[in-house]
């Protein structure tokens, strides 16, 4: 049974809690305190998958808390259910918490944000590869990229357009303010996919903070992710995203999916930034075993790693709260037969465009890692000829610019 906390200084908060929730007792194992020293006196006599806490508590706040919770027990959710707050109190819980909640919160929104934490680990079956997901807080980023975007920001007047470029260049950016601008504190009425109109509502001065004073971007560390290596996939990423907004628009679908093809192909191997960074040693066992070619992708990463680089990526990008098309596609998109859905939607975009985009062989071994079964089940088997040549076509125009 799912073990949560919830923490909050108001009697009547905890009580309406209790009331929202009865219908979830025979599937969650739920306990309430009024305080952050309660919480952690609770999680130390046994612990809790997911930690829901109030921010602004007397004594130790709901920022404290959960920097305690990250600390000791990273594998734990942590999410913030929070009144009004100001944007300097909002950043400083970015860190320590994956996803906040604005009260007043539905019952309908609560118990959808907990149920998908809950989905997410099933993504991972290994506790130790999800308390490593949990407790990450940056992703590498491409040293030149992160340089022109502290250049930029620097400037007297920073270019949102300019700042906009720059962030949707790099996956571990793109990923971060994703995250920020779909939490509740914004209040927008639909979720943000394009990182152009993520930059716009957030604004120079929040975007400045997380760069300049929260450190929200690093850059890597040569010694932990080569630089060739962080270059090849920042690479296929841009290819991939690139390819799968081409494809999209040529199957005449909405612009949400056109949307969501493009981000979750430049996100589609955060999974890999997660294993070079977090299990370097495994990592590297891994790409000599990729090399060989002697079985599947998903099968050396799951038998060396114990999880696909898309189940790392999703897994991450799911807690942080990103949308549900792009997480999924991030998910699946090595084998989506292991999706139970067919459609024709980010996730069969994103699997034909990164193949395409990282096509270096012969056209049968191109075709051979396409999952004909599920194209054919989404009813789009007979585009495949034409896509690669749209793929040669694409990609040969972003060469030249």
């Amino acid at each position: 049974m799912i073990r949560i906390l919830f923490v909050d200084d108001e009697p009547h908060v905890l009580d309406g809690l209790r009331r929202m929730l009865r219908t979830y007792r025979s599937e969650w194992d739920m306990t309430f305190v009024q305080s952050g020293e309660e919480a952690v006196t609770a999680m130390a006599a046994g612990p809790f998958e997911i930690v829901v806490s109030d921010m602004k508590m007397p004594g130790m706040s709901g920022t404290e808390l959960l920097s305690k919770v990250k600390e000791a027990h990273s594998e734990t959710v942590r999410m913030v259910l929070s009144g009004q707050a100001s944007r300097d109190e909002v950043l400083k819980v970015v860190s320590p918490a994956h996803q906040y909640m604005a009260k007043p919160c539905g019952p309908d929104d609560l118990k959808a944000t907990i149920e998908q934490a809950i989905a997410l680990r099933r993504l991972l079956s290994s506790r130790e590869l999800a308390a490593v997901v949990s407790g990450i807080v940056n992703l590498p980023s491409i040293p030149s990229l992160y340089q022109a975007l502290v250049e930029e920001l620097n400037k007297p007047e920073p270019s949102i357009a300019k700042i906009g470029e720059i962030v949707e260049q790099d996956p571990a950016m793109t990923a971060k303010i994703l995250r920020l601008v779909n939490s509740a504190f914004f209040g927008l009425r639909r979720e943000v996919s394009r990182i152009s109109d993520a930059v716009s509502y957030l604004g120079t001065d929040t975007i400045s903070t997380l760069v300049l004073s929260q450190g929200l971007f690093q850059q890597f560390d040569p010694n932990v992710v080569s630089s060739g290596e962080l270059d090849a996939l920042w690479s296929h990423s841009m290819r991939t995203s690139r390819l799968a907004a081409a494809v999209a628009k040529s199957c005449d679908v909405g612009r949400d999916v056109v949307d969501h093809a493009f981000t979750a192909g430049m996100l589609h191997e955060v999974g890999k930034l997660v294993f070079a960074s977090s299990f370097p040693e495994r990592w590297k066992e891994a790409r000599a075993a990729l090399a060989a070619g002697e079985a599947h992708p998903s099968v050396v990463e799951r038998e060396i790693l114990g999880a696909t680089h898309g189940e790392m990526g999703a897994y991450l990008l799911g807690l942080w709260g990103l949308p549900d098309p792009i997480v999924e596609a991030v998910a699946f998109h090595p084998v989506p037969s292991d999706h139970v859905n067919p459609s024709l939607d980010a996730l069969s975009i994103v699997h034909v465009a990164d193949v395409l985009a990282g096509a270096t062989s012969s056209r049968e071994d191109t075709m051979a890692q396409l999952d004909h079964d599920y194209l054919a089940a989404v009813g789009v088997a007979g585009r495949i000829e034409g896509w690669m040549e749209l793929a040669a076509e694409t990609l040969q125009m972003g060469s030249a610019a």
